[in-house]
């Protein structure tokens, strides 16, 4: 009889990617839309899940000093909204 081999998922569920931050649920949530703004992988927009790799890529690449082997981040401003971009507050 052979034993079950336990397989490690690649990509993980909302929660434990606050997990992973050190973060609840609902602080990983609040804190998202700045962790994307620096970088932050985003989630997959199949599955709504993210990437292990990617964010322990990306927790390291925030220290070049002590982890010079990581690859540096390009951080690419995220679209805005054409109202946002020209200013307007939504009236005419």
């Amino acid at each position: 009889m052979s034993r079950a081999r336990k397989i490690e998922p690649g990509d993980i569920t909302p929660a434990e990617a606050g997990a992973a931050m050190g973060l609840t649920l609902a602080q990983f949530n609040h804190c998202l839309p700045g962790l994307l703004d620096r970088g932050f992988p985003p989630a997959d927009p199949t599955t709504g899940n993210y990437a292990l790799d990617a964010i322990s890529v990306w927790r390291k690449a925030r220290f070049p000093r002590l982890f010079p082997n990581t690859p540096s981040l390009t951080v690419v401003p995220k679209a805005r909204d054409a109202r946002e971009k020209l200013g307007s507050n939504g009236h005419r």
